[in-house]
């Protein structure tokens, strides 16, 4: 049993965390990667009214029928084929190219794949509601011409995470009453703000997704409430054979607040509590408590010009079986504008290093950490930083995105990188892309990426490029 030292801050019970928080889905961006900056605000969505019960005085056609009977069939007679019969598939395919050259590998990484989904929800049926929906992600061509994240015995190309596997993606029974309770339960993509710490990773073919209980309440309008648990972590790597321990699901035990408030048009504050019991062949080490809140809006300016805003700051140690004994922060602001059609900003966001009390070296440090997070749009789309440093990491950004005619979106960012703890200088990242869409139902994407790293532990290179077209029913 490792001790704690006394400046760590003290565990919250989780009934006492439980007494304070009714909860509710927290509003999250769909997806970040295409918004300007890493932090823009959005509103809490409205909660569904559930559809109106039956009458409560009406009578049964067959007075004769036995009560329980009766009662149940005039509740549910024709319902249920109603509801199915007016439910929604969803179809999703997306072909991907991606090409990798890192400068501390031999050969570079060719990926091309297809991740195909097909999916079914129900109509709402008296409150109730439910989903199911597999994946197909298949490699166009050899499986080794790329790393696939550790599991097909390429070590001499850079990683593509993008493994070849076919699993269930959701499957899920919800309730929701007015604005009261909303519950979900099952295998769910989940999504909390702008998914610094919980998200589906949607830029991977394989979306993370969590066996897990979630329960959302708006008991006043202005009040969003959240409380989720989660029992397993299906991460982008996939369910496949040869996965280095470090990439395989994570089982867990972990508990998830999120309250946030709306009341003023130009603000949104949220206040959080993330308690990650998570566990898997790599060991415990990801299992971290955080503690923050951020403040977020925007304000228009005139017809065509608004200002935007962000700052946040959170505390993390570690928690449950962690073998660690650290204490980290977290900040980030950012600002922006919109001068339609172009928008710009800048932020800087710090994840931090404490040392670890239980080491055997004094000096050895251990950083913040996201393991649940959906990674690629921060701290450069290259994704060298994916698994922060030992020293932490700070991250000085600009932005820039201009709609050029027919719609189409171009981007650039840039990225200054250094290390929170030594001063290691850690070089430097510039990303473009650029989209458009097709219709109703088609989407093209193309981005690229270069980082100059300069001290260790990233002193390499890395370029990549990314062509996609998509179908989304």
């Amino acid at each position: 049993m490792k001790s704690k030292t006394s400046r760590r801050c003290a565990r919250p019970a989780i009934g006492g965390i439980l007494a304070l928080t009714i909860l509710s889905t927290a509003p999250a961006q769909e997806k970040p990667y295409t918004q300007p900056g890493t932090g823009t605000p959005v509103a809490p969505p409205a909660p569904k009214p559930a559809p109106a019960a039956p009458a409560a005085d009406a009578k049964p056609d067959a007075p004769d029928a036995a009560p329980e009977q009766d009662a149940f069939t005039k509740f549910f007679n024709g319902k249920i084929p109603e509801a199915i019969a007016k439910g929604k598939f969803n179809l999703n395919a997306r072909l991907r190219y991606e090409w990798v050259e890192q400068s501390n590998f031999e050969k570079e990484s060719h990926a091309p794949t297809i991740r195909t989904r097909f999916g079914y929800t129900t109509a709402p049926l008296y409150g109730f509601q439910g989903m199911i929906e597999g994946e197909d992600v298949t490699v166009i061509g050899s499986e080794k011409n790329y790393n696939a994240a550790g599991s097909n015995n390429t070590p001499d190309k850079p990683v593509v995470a993008d493994p070849p596997t076919t699993e269930l993606n959701q499957a899920w029974l919800s309730y929701s009453y007015t604005n009261l309770v909303a519950a979900k339960g099952g295998r769910q993509r989940l999504v909390l703000d702008n998914h610094r710490f919980i998200g589906d990773s949607a830029w991977r073919q394989n979306q993370q997704t969590f066996d897990a209980i979630t329960i959302g309440s708006m008991p006043l309008p202005d009040v969003s409430l959240f409380y989720g648990y989660i029992w397993e972590a299906h991460r982008v790597f996939g369910d496949v054979d040869g996965l280095p321990p470090a990439n395989r699901d994570f089982d867990s035990d972990s508990h998830l607040v999120n309250v946030s408030w709306s009341g003023w048009k130009y603000a949104r504050i949220v206040g959080y509590t993330y308690l990650l019991d998570l566990e898997n062949a790599a060991g415990t080490a990801d299992s971290c408590a955080t503690y923050g809140g951020f403040i977020a809006g925007s304000a228009p300016v005139g017809e065509k010009i608004s200002i935007g805003y962000r700052g946040e700051f959170a505390y993390q140690t570690d928690y449950a079986e962690s073998p660690l004994n650290y204490g980290a922060e977290y900040y980030n602001v950012e600002a922006g504008a919109t001068i339609l059609p172009v928008s710009f900003g800048a932020g800087y966001e710090v994840l931090g290093s404490d040392n670890d009390d239980n080491a055997v070296v004094t000096t050895s440090r251990v950083s913040f950490r996201t393991p649940l997070a959906t990674l690629h749009p921060f701290n450069g789309w290259a994704n060298v930083f994916t698994t922060i440093p030992p020293q932490g990491l700070r991250d000085v950004y600009g932005y820039i995105q201009v709609t050029l005619p027919y719609d189409v979106p171009v981007r650039a960012v840039y990225h200054s990188f250094e290390a929170d703890s030594g001063g290691a200088d850690f070089g430097h990242e510039i990303d473009f892309s650029a989209s458009k869409k097709f219709g109703k139902y088609w989407a093209v994407t193309a981005k690229y990426a270069h980082y100059d790293g300069k001290d260790a532990p990233v002193a390499f290179d890395v370029d990549k490029v990314w062509a996609q077209v998509e179908f989304n029913f």
